[in-house]
């Protein structure tokens, strides 16, 4: 048997042997280790009933999270959008490269006089003087195309035939433009090409399925032009057609895999400061994000500093959602923009014109006739039309998110508020208490969320490991006759902000522990941030790293999922009886729908812990099948590398255990018990 699992088979009737067993076990413990803390678990009972959706993810798009992260495209600045007040450097041509084949000769520039739609104003003009083999422009994608040998993308692109022959000429219009696409290395080898041929002067789409022959990190799409005269193209894209669930315009199929492994059972997004921090007339407008993708708004991350093409839109948002079983929660900005706007931290927020809020209500109103409404009301229509004309079953709705409270703030808010609690009294909606874990903002928010019965409240913090351990009877406080909460972003720094190491995981562990203590009243939590590109990350610690090719998971996200995987709907008394158990925490759940008995249990400590388990309510002579899964590393440092065997990663044996059983939890680790009874 096991150092770290050793069961007590007592039996009624056989107390002296049983004692015995007991206490040589015990014995053995402790001559190892300190003597043995009784954990005690009130098995037995019923439990009080907990939210069922505590354990989610909140995706926000910085660090590279949407484009050139969890959207499946491949081409950088498709739509020629680009523009410096993202970027100093940036403009709408940038990553894209001018081609000149074989004595070619011709030029590229940028217009805006016909666009395919008023909210996609720029597009390529692409003149050929002399054809050569091949005047066009090419796309490296972000940091370089990866292509898998055999498997199949959907190459396309807009446009229409601007003149043939010399502009100023008598050229014959009534002949096609021969264009050919292709997948290419970057020196030049052709892995995948198409030939296709544009004529007229309507804005059409053309697209191809091209099969690269060899597999490649670095590759690019290249378009080339093949006879003198002038395109406008715009829309320029390059879809694996594996996506994720294998839906079009859809998620990058690895990232959005390592999402659906948490067992979210929900999704917040977009934002975050995203929804609000370009001022008050640019918040993140999810009409802008819905439709075909050519005619969606891009936008300036003005958050983050990048561009947003929002291809990954509300639409995906909400499939995505429903392709994973989450509930979508999604946030809109409270009629004000962020306190740090306008480059004046702490001194920007503005308020919309009084004038003009009560164009942005009906704008939140319709978003939930969108999700909600049926496919003959009007934006229920227009969710039809995108291909889902089932309701997506909203529920809850974020207002607002870290905002300063102030009186321009709460003015705004409780207009939305009002006007939903009035048309739709089904929508949960949630307020928000500010950046941090206290002060002024945060007393001032959950006052202002009591005045107004809020039945939820955003709380935030970003803290030291050593703040969790401190705080793991938080919520034990809190007024249970009060708005629940919601755990909207939370994270450990740990003193290495750059590093993912075991401490802070561990350390999140145990607040999530009090989490599911407190589940009647901690109705939802999302660690944050979610994803960050590797060369394109403006934030750290993040949950999950990722490149072109490879997806990096961190010990966080390994307690991320050993609770969402592990969740239930009951909370179990679970206590240690011990005065030096600091560093230990433990919570005990019911999963309802398998019955499963689930005990975490997080030693923080530097050394083994002697554990002495009790499952009270049980009869003593009852054998149970459990699945252990241990996360833990060489020390509290330990982090994981890229490129490398990870350091901190769960392990999991299935063991027989009893109602009385002694355990070894390692130093620095998370032990789950997943019981079946």
């Amino acid at each position: 048997m096991e150092e770290h699992l050793r069961p007590f088979r007592s039996r009624p009737g056989r107390l002296t042997k049983a004692g015995l067993l007991v206490g040589a076990l015990l014995l053995a413990a402790s001559a190892a280790y300190a003597d043995p803390i009784r954990l005690t678990v009130q098995a037995g009972e019923s439990g009080k009933a907990i939210s069922p959706h505590l354990i989610g993810i909140f995706f926000e798009d910085l660090n590279y999270a949407a484009d050139g992260g969890l959207y499946a495209e491949l081409i950088q600045n498709r739509s020629f959008e680009y523009s410096p007040t993202e970027q100093s450097s940036w403009h709408p041509l940038s990553f894209w490269e001018l081609q000149k084949r074989g004595g070619g000769d011709g030029s590229v520039g940028v217009a805006n006089m016909r666009p395919i739609h008023e909210n996609n104003p720029h597009y390529a003009l692409l003149q050929v003087r002399t054809p050569g083999e091949g005047v066009g422009i090419a796309n490296g994608g972000f940091g370089g195309i990866p292509l898998k040998e055999g498997e199949t993308y959907e190459a396309s692109f807009w446009a229409y035939q601007a003149f043939m022959g010399i502009m100023w000429g008598r050229g014959d219009n009534s002949k096609p433009m021969p264009v050919s696409l292709r997948l290419e290395t970057t020196d030049g080898e052709v892995l995948a090409e198409a030939g296709m041929e544009i004529l007229g002067r309507d804005w059409r789409k053309v697209s191809a399925r091209l099969t690269p022959t060899r597999t490649v990190n670095d590759a690019r799409l290249v378009l080339l032009a093949h006879a003198q005269g002038a395109l406008c193209i715009d829309m320029v894209s390059l879809f694996p057609e594996k996506t994720f669930r294998n839906r079009p315009n859809g998620l990058r199929a690895d990232l959005a895999q390592a999402l659906a492994d948490l067992n979210p059972r929900f999704v917040r997004f977009p934002g975050g400061c995203l929804v609000h921090a370009g001022g008050i007339r640019r918040y993140y407008n999810w009409k802008d994000t819905i439709g075909p993708v050519e005619q969606r708004r891009a936008r300036p991350n003005h958050a983050w500093g990048y561009h947003q093409t929002m291809g990954l839109g509300y639409f995906e948002y909400f499939q995505f959602c429903k392709d994973i079983g989450a509930k979508p929660l999604p946030i809109v900005a409270a009629g004000v923009s962020c306190q740090h706007a306008g480059h004046s931290p702490g001194r920007g927020q503005e308020g919309l014109p009084m004038e003009e809020m009560p164009a942005y209500i009906q704008d939140v109103l319709d978003l939930i006739e969108w999700a909600n409404g049926p496919a003959t009301s009007k934006w229920g229509a227009h969710r039809a039309a995108a291909g889902h004309p089932e309701p997506f079953a909203l529920k809850y709705l974020g207002v607002g998110n870290e905002e300063a409270v102030t009186p321009i703030f709460k003015e705004r808010f409780k207009m939305i508020y009002d006007a939903i609690k009035q048309k739709h009294p089904e929508i949960v909606v949630i307020g928000t208490s500010g950046p941090f874990a206290g002060g002024e903002d945060f007393d001032n928010g959950w006052a202002f969320a009591k005045k107004l019965n809020l039945a939820m409240v955003d709380e935030h913090y970003y803290v030291s490991p050593q703040w969790f351990w401190d705080n793991l009877d938080r919520y034990d406080r809190y007024d249970r006759n009060s708005a629940k909460v919601y755990a909207g972003e939370y994270a450990a720094h740990d003193r290495d902000r750059r590093r993912n190491t075991l401490r802070s995981a561990l350390a999140e562990a145990a607040g999530l522990t009090s989490f599911e203590r407190n589940g009647d009243l901690v109705h939802f939590a999302s660690y944050a941030p979610l994803l960050a590109r590797r060369g394109h990350t403006q934030w750290h610690p993040d949950l999950i790293y990722f490149n072109g090719t490879e997806v990096f998971l961190t010990a966080n996200y390994y307690v991320q999922q050993l609770f969402g995987q592990n969740s239930g709907d009951r909370y179990l008394e679970t206590t240690f009886e011990a005065d030096n158990a600091k560093k230990l925490a433990a919570s005990s759940v019911i999963d309802s729908e398998s019955g499963d008995l689930i005990v975490k249990i997080v030693n923080g400590a530097e050394e083994p812990v002697a554990i002495d388990i009790r499952l009270a309510g049980f009869a003593s002579d009852v054998a149970m099948k459990a699945v252990r899964t241990v996360l833990t590393g060489p020390d509290a440092d330990a982090a994981n590398k890229d490129g490398e065997p990870p350091a901190v990663k769960p392990a999991s044996s299935t063991e027989t255990i009893r109602p009385r059983f002694a355990y070894i939890a390692p130093a620095h680790s998370l032990t789950v018990f997943r019981i079946h009874r």
